[in-house]
């Protein structure tokens, strides 16, 4: 029996949930679409936010020729036999899921009629494809990350899905509930309803009918559907401050959401953010974390994650590095440039050696001309910092 969220698939762009960033009046897609004109493509974001959807409202729309596979299931002889097919129609489309999966072996036989035009590849991932995906794919594709979808984009999705089920009965308070609940998951939230409505014998669907399926506390996004960066901000923040105890309250909620590749990303900015140099080890500590995490999974995985993140709360913070960096992007920008000096030139018979002078150090010239002398670095008052500027001055034989 074919289920509810697989009957609601749109055949068309326009009755995609969300992402109006790619869909609608002079977006990417619905152009492309107009113009009958499609390219390999990767869709990545989190399960149940219309990537899938797309694809086939893509194929549907332009007529296309296609073939679903998935990178995990179908074997090295599955792709030789849909590259046979692209080959005898001229031009197939392939809509790949988990393409992040999909091994050498499988890109290897890809590629070439990817180049050529014969396969017009869509990718579907969940994970980052600048992180996951082999680089020779990826260059030959457009990426388009899809949007979190919003509780006022999940309950439009329930309101349509309600349409195909006979004399349902549920108020608008309960679907928003379900809404809350999906966490931005609209797959989710439809095989809810569905199961809700099976599970009575009149089709009348009540708060506590769906509270009796499904337990998980609402809390993640508020009514307007910013709650998930809503909890971000106050994870990092908590972090920044040097608050742990709100540091692991919050990190407690995207836990209970499963949501690890956003507490990764998070704590990925927030070492090199907020930390840096106070505590510039604790970088390599933090990948050491997020790899134990991806390998153990959850529930475990709350372990690693609950250690590094009372570290990085009770670390001492500098954002001095970054800001270094960005007052020297802005002189960029501005055209504060210059040429490189001569002598550090790759031609330059000039330059001075380091490690042949006393501290490994030799004064000479690195900045350009017009703006010798510019500072960009200034330490904050902790130990590593301090430290270190010592040493630099020491190497410099400077007070």
């Amino acid at each position: 029996m074919e289920i509810l969220a697989d009957k609601l698939r749109p055949q068309k762009l326009a009755d995609v949930i969300g992402q109006k960033h790619l869909i609608g009046k002079d977006k990417i897609l619905t152009n492309l679409v107009k113009n009958k004109k499609l390219f390999s493509m990767i869709f990545y974001g989190k399960p149940g936010i219309g990537k899938t959807s797309i694809a086939n409202a893509l194929v549907n729309e332009l007529n296309i020729k296609y073939k679903f596979m998935n990178a995990t299931i179908n074997n090295k002889s599955d792709f030789d036999i849909a590259i046979a097919e692209a080959k005898l129609h001229g031009e197939m489309v392939l809509i790949i899921d988990e393409i992040h999966r999909m091994n050498k072996d499988k890109q290897d036989i890809l590629l070439p009629y990817i180049e050529n035009g014969i396969i017009i590849l869509i990718g579907i991932t969940t994970s980052n494809p600048y992180h996951k995906i082999n680089p020779a794919i990826r260059s030959r594709c457009q990426i388009f990350e899809l949007h979190e979808l919003k509780s006022d984009d999940i309950f439009e999705g329930l309101k349509r899905a309600c349409s195909f089920l006979e004399n349902i009965n549920i108020s608008d308070d309960t679907l928003k509930y379900i809404a809350n609940l999906a966490s931005g998951d609209l797959r989710f939230a439809i095989n809810l309803l569905e199961m809700a409505y099976y599970s009575t014998n009149d089709g009348t669907i009540t708060l506590e009918i769906i509270k009796s399926i499904n337990s998980k506390p609402v809390f993640f996004h508020d009514k307007d559907g910013d709650g998930h960066y809503d909890v971000l901000s106050a994870f990092q923040k908590s972090i920044r401050g040097s608050d742990v105890d709100a540091s692991l309250h919050y990190l407690a909620r995207l836990i209970e959401a499963e949501d690890l590749d956003s507490i990764y990303r998070r704590l990925s900015v927030i070492a090199y953010e907020d930390i840096g140099m106070a505590n510039p080890g604790i970088g390599p500590k933090l990948m050491a974390a997020i790899n134990a995490s991806e390998l153990v999974g959850l529930p475990e995985a709350r372990i690693p994650l609950g250690q590094i993140v009372v570290e990085m709360a009770l670390s001492p913070k500098s954002n001095s590095s970054h800001l270094a960096l960005d007052e020297a992007l802005n002189d960029i920008r501005k055209g504060n440039t210059g040429n490189v000096p001569n002598n550090i030139k790759t031609t330059s018979k000039d330059y001075l050696y380091p490690h042949n002078y006393p501290n490994s150090w030799v004064k000479q010239e690195y900045m350009p001309e017009n703006i010798r002398g510019k500072k960009y670095y200034v330490p904050k008052n902790n130990k590593v910092e301090i430290n270190l500027n010592k040493l630099h001055h020491e190497m410099r034989n400077e007070k």
